[in-house]
């Protein structure tokens, strides 16, 4: 008898994982007894702070906590983050109507996508990006039209030349600052011109704000809620994940527009019972008793992207300091620009052994740069750079760019 046919509708609509490849090469690597020092993938390497661990502890064994939850969350966790916001933002915000807890924030944009968002419906978003926001729209068989950013400037200049000349309006501009990869960064005032062009075209926003917390020499990433009105079409996605080491726990948060989030609330009543309650019970003391703490976090990246950044200078690799995010976004060295992103990742996996995610990973416009994550410590760093550094310095002594092995 034969085999059901295995050409799945929706898989056949994603392309292959261009990561997969290099966590691939790191395993044979380590496999092997090499170090490599991985500054591939975004997962953050320090402890969630002891109090909402100990808080945890406590609520899990109440028995009381293991029975199901409820999909958007329960009150007391809704409030904690509405009360976060007034305090941080000055954003006054509704608990039970403009607010919901999610699984993360991938939950958050793949669902709210999927609840939005219908055949033929584009979101306009930037590119690179991270792949959740192009195939997001994919996966819920809306049209990605995406933008180039290679600063913000030139994104909102394009997107309001999008808007003259299309023929469908966009439903939904996705954005997400500061920008996972090219770690761009916005004020206030951008936030303003995007809010008033979704008011003026009758678009909604949704607003990844993943790194929320983390603005270096100073800056403060703003809120896009803090534009008067944006609410009437914007959501904003916060996370725990980098902002508490809490990449395991898997909290997020949808704010703003109460009609997108009683879509959201929706959708998920259909396909989960929330987030387990012990857990939304330690969030509750993150947000509530834990102020400091994102801004300690802070203030690690923040030194370990001057010890990239001063490494990779000596090594004879410029590449301009993020003012925020925990990436550096690295345009591939000129020696080696004909490789590809690919090419070159595995080429750093080889022969200095460092892992780095390549830029075409992140979409077609990521192509000629690789991203530095920051999640090993500043020691890590500069034994990362110096590797690199004798790569290049190699090179140089060669005449011309090595090809990456077929065996690490």
């Amino acid at each position: 008898m034969p085999l059901p046919n295995d050409e799945f509708y929706r898989i056949q609509k994603l392309p292959p994982y261009v990561f997969t490849v290099i966590n691939e090469l790191k395993e044979k690597a380590r496999a092997a007894h090499l170090d490599i020092v991985d500054m591939g993938m975004g997962n953050p390497d320090g402890a969630t702070p002891r109090p909402i661990v100990e808080r945890l502890i406590e609520a899990a064994q109440d028995p009381r906590n293991h029975r199901y939850s409820v999909s958007r969350g329960i009150l007391h966790l809704r409030e904690a983050i509405v009360d976060r916001y007034h305090r941080q933002y000055g954003v006054t915000l509704d608990p039970e109507t403009e607010a919901i807890v999610t699984i993360g924030a991938k939950d958050a944009i793949s669902h709210l996508l999927f609840a939005i968002i219908g055949p033929g419906d584009v979101v306009v978003s930037p590119n690179p990006a991270y792949p959740i926001h192009q195939y997001g729209v994919v996966m819920a068989e809306g049209e990605a039209a995406m933008l180039p950013m290679p600063d913000a400037d030139t994104f909102l200049h394009g997107l309001r030349a999008l808007y003259r000349r299309a023929v469908r309006v966009p439903k939904v501009i996705l954005i997400s600052f500061p920008h996972n990869p090219t770690t761009v960064c916005v004020d206030l005032p951008f936030m303003r011109e995007i809010v008033k062009l979704a008011s003026q075209y009758s678009s909604y926003v949704v607003h990844d704000f993943a790194y929320a917390e983390f603005g270096f020499d100073g800056y403060r990433p703003p809120s896009i809620l803090q534009v008067e009105g944006a609410a009437d079409h914007a959501v904003e996605i916060y996370s725990m994940t980098k902002s508490y080491n809490m990449a395991g726990w898997r909290v997020g948060f949808c704010l703003g527009n109460r009609q997108l989030i009683a879509a959201l609330a929706r959708i998920k009543s259909y396909l989960d019972y929330g987030v387990f309650q012990a857990i939304q019970i330690a969030a509750i003391t993150a947000l509530r008793e834990c102020d400091r703490e994102p801004a300690k976090i802070c203030k690690v990246y923040e030194s370990r992207r001057d010890a990239l950044i001063d490494g990779l200078y000596e090594a004879g690799w410029k590449v301009a300091p993020p003012g925020g995010s925990m990436f550096v976004w690295a345009p591939i060295p000129e020696p080696f620009a004909e490789m590809g992103s690919l090419e070159f990742a595995k080429l750093l996996m080889s022969e200095a052994h460092v892992a780095v995610s390549p830029g075409i990973g992140f979409g077609p416009m990521g192509e000629g740069f690789v991203r530095f994550s920051l999640i090993e410590d500043d020691q890590r760093v500069r034994q990362a750079t110096a590797k690199i550094g004798d790569l290049l310095r190699r090179q140089e002594l060669a005449g011309s760019p090595a090809t990456a092995p077929v065996h690490v």
